[in-house]
């Protein structure tokens, strides 16, 4: 089993394009190469394999946090399938993750969500995706500070809250104070949680 992470920037056309291109693009660098395991195509969609699909959740929360660091965000939509045609440009790449993820992401506007996933099990797709919906109402408002240190943190999981300030240039009662704004303990609970389950839908 892969995933496949679609996603395209909100509002993009409102921004200078220069600003954040190559912003995007060295977030989604973090990803391996471009265009094999990456790639931004017309202008501001993107598609990723996150070939690990316990990684999945936690990556498009690490783009969304760089992207609202920007002032920006993102509708991502992650399907988990197989891969059936490997491209050179993934946006070539066939299989059941990219048509869920493809598909899902055609409705994602419709369905007023920045963020949603899709898996052959209906049921499971349901839970984790009210869940996801539940943490979107803090992620979606993340502000840049928060959004900041949510990146760094994910970035660096070894580093004690001392060691993020230092990164961070702040102390450790703000890194305190930015981790409780962005809700992070919830994100990472979440995080855990979806690995444990996806993990059993993929022993299934």
């Amino acid at each position: 089993m892969t995933s496949v992470l679609t996603g395209d920037i909100i509002d993009s056309r409102l921004q200078k394009s220069k600003d954040w291109v190559e912003g995007l693009k060295k977030i989604l660098s973090l990803f391996g190469e471009t265009p094999n395991q990456w790639e931004v195509y017309r202008g501001d969609q993107f598609q990723i394999e996150i070939k690990n699909p316990e990684e999945a959740l936690r990556s498009a929360v690490l783009i969304k946090a760089h992207l609202r660091a920007l002032k920006l965000d993102a509708r991502m939509s992650i399907g988990f399938g197989d891969k059936t045609y490997n491209a050179v440009k993934i946006s070539e790449s066939n299989g059941t993750a990219f048509i869920y993820s493809g598909e899902l992401f055609e409705t994602l506007k419709k369905q007023k969500v920045t963020l949603a996933i899709r898996t052959s099990d209906a049921s499971f797709d349901e839970k984790m995706n009210l869940m996801v919906q539940l943490a979107l109402t803090f992620m979606d408002n993340w502000l840049v500070q928060s959004a900041e240190f949510v990146a760094t943190a994910i970035e660096n999981p070894t580093l004690s809250q001392e060691e993020l300030g230092q990164k961070l240039g702040i102390n450790q009662a703000a890194v305190s104070r930015r981790q409780k704004r962005a809700h992070f303990e919830l994100v990472m609970n979440l995080d855990r949680y979806f690995r444990t389950q996806i993990k059993q839908l993929t022993a299934s």
